[in-house]
């Protein structure tokens, strides 16, 4: 498979960009080189690989979820620049 200028102006179209023929012309290139390459990779061996969804085998470690108390509003509001009463007071961001 092949991509022509013809394709390029017609997918340029699509997605509403403009290019002049030199840029047609480079990206025809570009995109042919990149279906080339993805020819290549069908052609390689895959019989027997599972498939990855990672590269790495390593797993998350996470840690043990553990029930604690939480920091007491006092604590919480100590370095706040506003507050009222037993909350946070932030600067009105809808109209």
């Amino acid at each position: 498979m092949s991509v022509t200028e013809k394709d390029v102006a017609y997918i340029a179209e699509l997605a509403r960009l403009s290019f002049t023929d030199a840029e047609k012309k480079k990206m025809t290139i570009e995109l042919n080189a990149i279906l080339h390459y993805i020819e290549k990779l069908s052609e390689v061996d895959t019989e027997g690989v599972e498939p990855l969804s990672s590269i790495h085998d390593q797993v998350n470690v996470l840690r043990e979820d553990l029930r604690q108390e939480s920091i007491p509003n006092e604590v919480a509001l100590m370095n706040a620049p506003d507050k009222l009463d037993r909350f946070f007071r932030v600067p009105k961001v809808i109209g």
